[in-house]
């Protein structure tokens, strides 16, 4: 077995190797934010899109050294990690950036860390789920709309418990509703629905992820001149629409089967995917 590695502050570090202490301001208080990203081939995909989320969120959050973490920063960065851990095309990557230095509450300082991790992935295409996913509604906790709600924050709590949800009543995946009750997000991916043939996704001002793939989508759509509407989606619509389906930067395009006893089709979610593989 070869040793794998981490990059933390560009430094190789063995993966089972500690690197934070109890102080650890990510650790202790959720500080900091994250991107996954997908490498398909050898070729980072959307490197530019990740480094502007990266970006705007650190700029949220008032982190110094967004500028550093660029499009050429991910693409070096998570070249360097393949090579060290000998892997070859198809890889999922996690950075997590946190607020560094000491304080309570209130940061000392606004620099930042980082930690890279990544591991393999089998796929080279964005396989579209052969069996169509089973969701329900997660109502027990909402997810407030705010100014840091379109951030991949490490204040992941409301995911954590829909998580925990969706375990318990044997489910693949889960939505969760913004405080207002409307469509927010599912734990890992953003929502569109397919009704009366419109298709429909929470707008940001619903307080979801700003999602690097959701862009994407919407971008093939409109290429294609399929229209997307930005709404705000009573959960009510779900009985009704003709297809669901769900979008991150690691999986791609997956669609939903069942709500309930609803059930639904996948035409316009095939010919997404099979457009999105085209890029």
């Amino acid at each position: 077995m070869h040793q794998e590695y981490i990059i933390h502050n560009d430094e190789f570090i063995p993966v089972n190797q500690p690197i934070l202490t109890a102080h650890n301001r990510g650790f202790r208080y959720g500080d900091g934010l994250f991107e996954s990203m997908r490498m398909v081939n050898g070729k980072l995909k959307f490197a530019e899109q990740h480094a502007d989320r990266l970006k705007a969120g650190m700029k949220a959050l008032k982190m110094e050294g967004a500028n550093l973490l660029d499009e050429y920063f991910l693409k070096q960065k998570t070249a360097e990690l393949c090579k060290k851990n000998k892997l070859k095309d198809n890889v999922r990557f996690r950075l997590s950036v946190y607020r560094e230095g000491e304080g309570l509450y209130t940061p000392a300082t606004n620099k930042s860390g980082y930690v890279l991790e990544a591991s393999p992935l089998t796929e080279s295409t964005y396989e579209l789920n052969k069996k169509g996913l089973i969701v329900d509604v997660y109502d027990e906790l909402t997810k407030s709309v705010d100014k840091l709600a379109n951030y991949k924050t490490c204040n992941s709590l409301v995911y954590v418990m829909a998580g925990l949800y969706k375990k318990q009543h044997s489910l693949d995946e889960v939505f969760i509703l913004n405080h207002n009750g409307f469509l927010c997000e599912s734990i890992s991916s953003n929502v569109f629905v397919v009704y009366n043939k419109q298709i429909y996704t929470p707008a940001l001002s619903e307080g979801c992820i700003s999602g690097v793939m959701r862009g994407v989508v919407m971008n093939i759509a409109k290429t294609n001149n399929i229209q997307i509407v930005e709404a705000q989606i009573n959960p009510e619509v779900l009985k009704e629409a003709e297809e669901v389906f769900i979008t991150n930067a690691i999986g791609g395009i997956r669609w939903v089967m069942g709500y309930g006893r609803k059930r639904y089709f996948n035409e316009v979610t095939k010919l997404l995917s099979a457009k999105l593989n085209v890029l």
